[in-house]
Parts: structure tokens; C-alpha cells; sequence
């Protein structure tokens, strides 16, 4: 593609020539660096023109050559001896957030070896019944219901299929063509099942990348810790309800089927659920794992409080112990079989983890550099316009997100975002955590998030119909993540 070409020259060309242009007045040199990499990194995300984690390791190159020391809180730079060395750059790469995701993968990864999400799936959808409605609704749950554990990505995979055998079986028994209804019930089939893939990540704090980002930039850059339990808290209801609205739009408003019962759906999914048997012990042995580490994830607050002082117990510490038990616990003693191999970890996206860190070492350097501070200092003056702040900011990050990748969104947007609310004196979780839901609530376009893509793929529904649909849903996102910001988070959070 063209716009990979001209990426892949106008990032390296940006940087050099930033770095040739004396730092502005007010921005020290090493700052100036620092935004130099920051730039040269956004512009290989934006255009894809190397694959993202490669990009992502940029700053573990870049910042050691150029010798970038950092800023002390009196402001001045650090002696030559003391610049940041490649220890400093990688150590965010290893991050306890990076191996909280870590850990959900391996999770993910053993349910889709043992099947035992479909199962998952095709339970849900089967208790929705023959209603065309129904049906869709338990497309809708069975989705954001698995997106809050797995990939977005893979949980869209898992449910085309099947969705794709219901309108199939539909175009059977009726003129596909001639039929709105019909033709509304695969549309709406369709964008429900991305748009819940998309919302069910928001949901947990493992359930999509942007999420992650959050807690260890959090973490990292601010000292505030974000837990699973308390993301929770306010993430499944948000959830929840953005289910209830999407679906309420597409089926309800915007793409009525008026189809009413439709027993041929309901004899498809009780035939697939038949195919898969009765559940095997790899199957059950996840699912105990599974179950296991989520609660230890919910109650971790309360079983810290069960234990001695000098014991440390952490979400990321829970995701790893989850996954060495993956690899130990035996399916089958007699051909030495496990729940895990090492060879399944092929599948792991370990590019999304370099991501990540390098998401996480950027920030890191934009504040050794005193550039948060700055950034902060600047909006020191802003007083009581927190609301107003937190609409555009929210809406600036839903915006971007429907044409690059919310993860490296986030990854170079939140460090501003938190040292804009710390320089105007307002609730730091109070404006990053809308900002986050925010990137993961891209309805626009096709090539906004891959669930998108999948679905589109389909062939059951046009750019036009994804746009229109995704506009209201973008605006009503706003709406819910701004009154979110400002009447629920500072109970929470205060």
C-alpha cells in the first residue's frame, strides 16, 4: 500500500529533521528527543508500515544512542554519566502489567485448544430461543461475554461461523434478496457480533489491550494501581449496558427484521452443541482454571487480607500462577498429556506484548524527560472545566481510534491525557479511564478494529450501513463514558 511506502520514509525523515531543529523555548533538548522518537514511532503505528511491535521497539533503540538523560524534579538534566541506558529503557517491556495479559493469553489459549469457549458460545445462544430477536441477542451476549477473557479478534472468528450457518440455513426457507427483514436479521447479525466483541473487552481489564495500557501506564507513570476487582466494578455494568443500547439500536431502531420465531435457528445451534459431546476432561480441567483464577482475580483484596504481611499476592503474580498450572495439570497421566504445551504458545500473540512495553517505555521516557510536567504545568490554570475537558479528550480518543490503533492510541495519548488532569487539579482516574473505554469503542468503519474488518468481510453489510449505525453508537459512547467520568468514577475513586 501507498500509505506504508510514505510511512515507512516519513517516519525516520521526521525524526531526523526534528532532531536537527533547536528544542522551542520552554522544552528542554532532552524532552526534544524524546518527542522526536514519540513522533517517528506514532507515524509507523498510524501508517502500519512496519508491523506495530516493531515500531514498539523503537524507543529500547533509539533512546540509549542518543544518550537521553533524564530531569530531576529541580528541573535540571542529569550529568552525561547518568543517561538512561538500555536497562532503563527495556525494564517497562517486563512489566507486571505485561505478564497480566500475558497470562489471559495463556488462558485464552487453552480454551481454544479444548473448544471450550464454543461451548461457552453455543450454551448461551441456546438459551435465547426461536425468536429472530432472541437469536441475535444471544449472538450479542455469548460475544462480550467470551471478549471480556479472549481476544476480540478470536472471539469474532469463533462466532461467524455459526452466525453464518443461521442466516445461511434462512436463506434456505426464503427469497434472501426480496426480503428486508431477512436481509436486516443477517445485517444486524453481523454488526451485533462486533460491536459486542468490541464492548465485552471493555468489561475486565485483560478483555482488550487498550485496558492493559491503562493499568501499567497508571501504575508506572502515576503510582495509582487500577485492580482487576475494581476495574470490574464499573467496567461490566458499562458493559452491559452499551449491550443493551447497541442492540436496542440495531435491531430495534435502525434495522428492524420483524421476523418473529424462527424454529430452523434454534435446530442448528441445539445440532451443534450435540456435535461437541459431552464435555471432555481438557475441557474441564480449563474450565476449573479458568473459573479459579478469575475469582482469585475478583476477591484478591480480600485473600490478601487473609494472609501474612510479607506475602504478595498481585493480579499479574494470579496470571502467571494460572499459567505454569496450564502446564503442569495433566488431561491424560497415561499419554503424559497436559491442559497446555509449549508449542500451543506459537499462537500467543507475542507482538501485542512488545506493543505494550514499548508503549510503556515511551511514557516512561516522556517523564524522565519532564515532559508530563510540562504538559501538566500548562494547563495548571484550567480551574473547574474538568467536564468540558473530559468530553473533548473522550471524544478526541474515540475519534482517532476509528483510524489507528487503539492500543498505540493509548500507549502515546494517556501520558498526556494524565498530565493534563494533573495540571488541572481534576480526578486523574476521572478523565483516563474515559479516554480508555473510549479507544475501545471504535462502530465506524471496517478498518477500525478487526472485529469490524471480520464481519465486513461477510459480505452481508455495506461501509454506508457500518458508518451510519457507528456514528449514533460513537455519540451515545461519548454520552456514557463522560456521565461514567463524572457522577460514578469519583465515588469509586475519591
Amino acid at each position: 500500500m501507498l500509505s506504508k511506502k510514505i510511512g515507512l520514509i516519513l517516519g525516520p525523515a521526521l525524526f531526523f529533521i526534528i532532531l536537527l531543529i533547536p528544542n522551542p523555548e520552554g522544552l528542554n533538548s532532552e524532552a526534544w528527543k524524546v518527542l522526536a522518537v514519540a513522533l517517528f514511532m506514532l507515524v509507523w503505528w498510524v501508517t502500519e508500515a512496519v508491523p506495530l511491535a516493531v515500531a514498539a521497539l523503537l524507543p529500547m533503540v533509539l533512546i540509549p544512542l542518543m544518550g537521553v538523560r533524564p530531569v530531576g524534579s529541580s528541573g535540571l538534566i542529569a550529568p552525561l554519566s547518568e543517561a538512561l541506558v538500555i536497562n532503563d529503557v527495556a525494564a517497562p517491556y517486563a512489566s507486571p502489567i505485561v505478564f497480566l495479559f500475558m497470562g489471559g493469553f495463556m488462558i485464552a489459549l487453552a480454551m481454544e485448544r479444548w473448544n471450550l469457549h464454543r461451548r461457552i458460545a453455543l450454551n448461551i445462544v441456546k438459551l435465547t430461543g426461536t425468536n429472530a430477536d432472541g437469536i441475535i441477542l444471544g449472538f450479542m451476549l455469548s460475544t462480550a461475554a467470551l471478549s471480556m477473557w479472549i481476544s476480540n479478534t478470536a472471539t469474532t472468528v469463533l462466532m461467524l461461523p455459526i452466525a453464518l450457518s443461521v442466516i445461511n440455513l434462512l436463506m434456505d426457507d426464503r427469497d434472501f434478496l426480496k426480503n428486508r427483514g431477512m436481509q436486516n436479521f443477517a445485517l444486524s447479525m453481523m454488526l451485533g457480533i462486533a460491536y459486542a466483541a468490541n464492548i465485552g473487552g471493555t468489561a475486565t481489564v485483560i478483555g482488550t489491550p487498550p485496558n492493559v495500557v491503562f493499568a501499567g501506564i497508571m501504575k508506572e507513570q502515576f503510582n495509582t494501581e487500577v485492580s482487576f476487582a475494581q476495574w470490574m466494578i464499573f467496567g461490566l455494568p458499562f458493559a452491559l449496558l452499551m449491550l443493551g443500547i447497541a442492540f436496542f439500536l440495531i435491531v430495534k431502531l435502525m434495522h428492524p427484521n420483524r421476523l418473529g420465531e424462527f424454529e430452523g435457528a434454534q435446530a442448528i445451534i441445539e445440532r451443534e452443541v450435540t456435535n461437541l459431546g459431552p464435555i471432555t476432561p481438557g475441557e474441564m480441567r480449563t474450565l476449573i482454571v479458568f473459573v479459579s483464577t478469575a475469582l482469585l482475580w475478583i476477591f484478591r483484596k480480600t485473600i490478601v487480607g487473609w494472609l501474612p504481611p510479607s506475602v504478595a499476592l498481585t493480579d499479574a503474580g494470579i496470571a502467571m500462577l494460572a499459567s505454569v498450572v496450564l502446564f503442569i495439570v495433566p488431561v491424560s497421566f497415561k499419554n503424559q498429556e497436559f491442559i497446555l504445551k509449549w508449542r500451543d504458545t506459537e499462537k500467543l500473540p507475542w507482538g501485542i506484548l512488545l506493543l505494550f512495553g514499548g508503549g510503556l517505555s515511551l511514557a516512561n521516557a516522556l517523564s524522565e524527560t519532564g515532559l508530563i510536567d510540562l504538559i501538566g504545568a500548562q494547563f495548571s490554570e484550567m480551574g473547574h472545566s474538568g467536564f468540558l475537558v473530559m468530553v473533548g479528550l473522550t471524544a478526541a480518543s474515540l475519534f482517532l481510534t476509528e483510524i489507528m490503533s487503539n492500543v498505540a492510541l493509548v500507549a502515546v495519548f494517556l501520558p498526556v491525557v494524565g498530565a493534563i488532569a494533573l495540571g488541572a487539579d481534576l480526578n486523574l482516574l476521572q478523565i483516563t479511564i474515559p479516554v480508555t473505554l473510549a479507544a475501545s469503542c471504535a462502530f465506524m468503519l471496517p478498518m477500525s478494529t478487526p472485529p469490524n474488518a471480520i464481519v465486513f468481510a461477510s459480505g452481508h453489510l455495506k461501509v454506508s450501513q457500518m458508518v451510519r449505525v457507528g456514528l449514533v453508537l460513537n455519540l451515545i459512547t461519548i454520552l456514557m463514558v463522560t456521565a461514567l467520568g463524572q457522577w460514578v468514577l469519583p465515588l469509586l475513586f475519591s
